[in-house]
């Protein structure tokens, strides 16, 4: 069995605020700590039940953040950006099942730091009106290879939001959003736990979850949080305005629509 693992911070138990997530924050070394442990407890899980082969993809920010000598030795890892498939570099067909540890509800839900991709560039995705968060977005990138998406960790909104996207797929609640930046967590011992737990779960259950299959043709709209940001990603040929703070635009392949989400967001923010 060959398992795909895709970790963001946000989350992690513990992790509640900006000085956790942000690589000048006072606290970033920590929550990488506690991210590499949620990890490595998702690793050993997968072991567990006969995992030959797992790959770790850092989703994070500049995605240099997992602790190399704390991670577990039976998996490997990819580090460092910028990647073509972001959060799921390194999927293929060959992966039987994707595994999200960290996870985030989407900006507009309920959830603590959500935001979808980028917080500071970005109000809302949505493809044929439907809106799209990582999980969604990410399990769908995942559909496409035919590799199904087993477990997601964080928050509670987290967990709904993927059971609202991927029917049967298991969910570890790690903590409960309080609000955007207060939740109350498990202690790391017992997320750790957990997550071990549901990866067994997850991984011995994969023949009840099915991929993600999004069907094309794809209308994508990118909301920005203000116009300057619209007006900076316009010089994207490809996109089309529809109001002062959207673009849409139309594309057969979901792999993409992916990419020119991302080159937007990296336009866009490059005026943060």
């Amino acid at each position: 069995m060959k398992v795909f693992i895709s970790a963001d911070i946000e989350g992690i138990a513990g992790v509640v605020h900006r000085e956790h997530t942000t690589r000048d924050g006072r606290e970033h070394d920590r929550a990488r700590m506690l991210m590499t442990e949620e990890v490595n407890a998702c690793i050993e899980g997968a072991l567990s039940v006969g995992a030959t082969e797992i790959v770790v993809n850092d989703s994070h920010g500049t995605m240099r953040n997992l602790i190399p000598e704390a991670m577990h030795p039976d998996a490997e890892y990819i580090t460092g950006s910028p990647k073509t498939l972001a959060m799921m570099e390194g999927i293929s067909p060959e992966f039987d099942a994707a595994l999200f540890v960290g996870y985030h509800s989407r900006m507009g839900n309920d959830g603590i730091l959500n935001h979808t991709f980028h917080g500071g560039v970005i109000r809302n995705i949505k493809i044929n009106n439907l809106d799209m968060g990582e999980i969604a977005l990410n399990a769908g990138i995942a559909g496409v290879f035919r590799v199904p998406v087993a477990l997601v960790t964080g928050c509670q909104y987290a967990a709904e939001e993927a059971a609202e996207f991927i029917p049967g797929i298991k969910t570890a609640v790690v903590k409960h959003t309080i609000n955007r930046q207060t939740a109350k967590n498990l202690s790391p011992q017992k997320a750790r736990s957990l997550i071990k737990e549901k990866t067994i779960e997850a991984l011995s259950s994969l023949h009840k979850i099915q991929p993600v299959n999004m069907q094309g043709p794809f209308q994508v709209e990118v909301t920005y949080l203000h116009p300057g940001l619209a007006d900076a990603a316009g010089i994207l040929p490809i996109v089309e305005r529809v109001n002062s703070t959207t673009h849409s635009f139309e594309t057969d392949d979901l792999i993409t629509a992916f990419r020119y989400i991302r080159s937007l967001i990296a336009i866009a923010g490059a005026l943060n």
